[in-house]
């Protein structure tokens, strides 16, 4: 893994977006509901920093148009979205783990939902770096 990695740069929007593609919402509300029109919200992903050693990430659900995010019971969703096969976070993290260069499996969990808006709530996932 590089030392002192430019860590924005390599957790780009862009790269961010390639990690947790937009559609990846409609998949999971297809999954989860049958048609991908009945989510409430769209799903992204942001780099939030580092916190005690651990690289922080958001989840970020963002209220769709005419839908309520508040009413849509984001928080239970840390356990559901943790094993939940089409978000995939098992794999999302292997890709963060491979934009760092790091070796092996990468060790995270996921935080509470919170609530930064009405239409805005946020996860935070936070992964553990090797050594």
């Amino acid at each position: 893994m590089t030392s002192n990695p430019n860590l924005p740069e390599i957790f780009s929007p862009q790269s961010l977006r390639e990690l947790l593609p937009p559609q990846r919402a409609d998949e999971f509300f297809g999954a989860l509901y049958g048609d991908a029109k009945d989510g409430a919200y769209d799903i992204g992903l942001a780099f939030a920093g580092r916190e005690n050693g651990r690289l922080v990430f958001e989840l970020q659900l963002r209220q769709r148009p005419g839908k309520c995010l508040a009413c849509n019971l984001t928080y239970g969703l840390p356990q559901v979205l943790g094993r939940h096969p089409v978000i995939n976070l098992k794999g999302l993290v292997a890709g963060i783990g491979r934009l760092l260069g790091a070796p092996g499996e990468l060790a995270w969990e996921l935080g509470r939902t919170r609530e930064v808006s009405p239409a805005l709530h946020v996860i935070p996932l936070r992964i553990s770096l090797p050594g």
